[in-house]
């Protein structure tokens, strides 16, 4: 009886753990969507919103803490735990990253858009989705799902490079485009950075299910 409480207890702490991950999708949709429609008051709501997601990791971790202390967890269930929290940590980066955007877009205002931002919106796209396969795999104990998600990193890597080289390129020839151009690529750097941590929570899913911790990538 004592162990099905307890198998239950880690079950509620990876269902947690989705609650936050689904916060941390909605701050990063809002603040892609924020920069997409260079929707000012949208930007400024991620920023409120950020201490929701702070507030969510303080309890899964208490939550993990008191797990720890007083159920002496077994191996698998241990790795659980620890995984839980390096996870809850990639997480918060993440929302960090989502108002570290919506910074970017206050700071732009509704100045124009001197670059298309085709490549940016991209690195959008497969970071969101990184972020649910990421969770997913977690939640369901899935390894071909996390090698899967992780890989998708080297796409936004490559994003990454062309835009920035894009935007160095052509920092000199257009009037107007070294601030706006330094923004631009400081928002590409938080959109690699959450892919980045997509990629962390997939790595410690893998250790979780099999006690091996390596680089996927």
């Amino acid at each position: 009886m004592v162990r099905e409480h307890f198998a239950q207890k880690i079950l509620d702490v990876k269902h947690d753990v989705l609650r936050m991950g689904a916060l941390v999708e909605n701050i990063i949709d809002m603040a892609v969507t924020s920069f997409k429609e260079q929707n000012l008051d949208l930007a400024k709501k991620v920023i409120e919103k950020d201490d929701e997601i702070d507030q969510l990791e303080l309890e899964i971790e208490k939550e993990c803490i008191m797990l720890i202390a007083l159920q002496q967890p077994l191996a698998k269930d241990l790795r659980t735990i620890a995984s839980v929290l390096k996870i809850l940590t990639d997480l918060e980066r993440m929302g960090d990253n989502a108002v570290n955007i919506a910074e970017v877009i206050l700071e732009i205002g509704d100045e124009p858009i001197t670059r298309p931002l085709v490549d940016i919106i991209r690195m959008a796209d497969i970071s969101q989705e990184m972020i649910k396969m990421s969770l997913d795999a977690f939640v369901n104990e899935d390894i071909a799902l996390a090698e899967k998600a992780a890989k998708r990193d080297e796409e936004v890597d490559s994003l990454y490079e062309t835009v920035i080289n894009d935007i160095l390129n052509n920092i000199t020839e257009i009037k107007g485009l070294l601030k706006q151009g330094t923004k631009l690529l400081f928002l590409g750097r938080y959109l690699e950075r959450i892919a980045d941590h997509s990629t962390n929570i997939c790595e410690r899913t893998i250790y979780m299910i099999t006690g091996e911790l390596k680089e996927i990538n």
